[in-house]
């Protein structure tokens, strides 16, 4: 059950922003394993200048940040993080995004840390979600 934000300069397009969310949506469901139909995104886009990222922090050379921040419940082992970041960044270079431009962060959390409706805990009632090793 994620969250993601994805913050982008308003120059990127409507039909681009939205390849963009797919092209996350779609790492997820093959990195992660989560459901095709668990998408919950928040596309935000932005003047360039409200947008600032070091051009070259850690030997990196961006130019036009695609931020994608990525809120999911706590479990997954290290090498399906990696294999997210290698997916988000081999589909948004699919719609015309440079590799270097895609700027990842997950931030975790508990299955009692998400409500998705009618005021309960659904994960909780869940016990699991799809990928991670969590007590519940």
């Amino acid at each position: 059950m994620p969250l993601v934000r994805i913050d982008l300069s308003v120059t990127r397009p409507p039909a681009i922003r939205r390849a963009i969310a797919d092209g996350v949506h779609q790492a997820l469901v093959d990195a992660v394993g989560i459901p095709a139909g668990d998408r919950f995104q928040i596309v935000t886009p932005h003047d360039p200048e409200e947008l600032i990222f070091d051009p070259d922090y850690l030997d990196v050379a961006r130019r036009d940040v695609v931020c994608v921040q990525i809120t999911l419940v706590a479990g997954r082992p290290r090498e399906v993080k990696l294999a997210l970041y290698r997916q988000i960044a081999a589909n948004l270079t699919d719609v015309g995004v440079r590799p270097e431009d895609v700027f990842v962060t997950l931030v975790e959390n508990a299955l009692d840390n998400w409500s998705v409706g009618n005021g309960r805990a659904q994960l909780v009632d869940l016990g699991a979600v799809a990928g991670a090793r969590v007590e519940p």
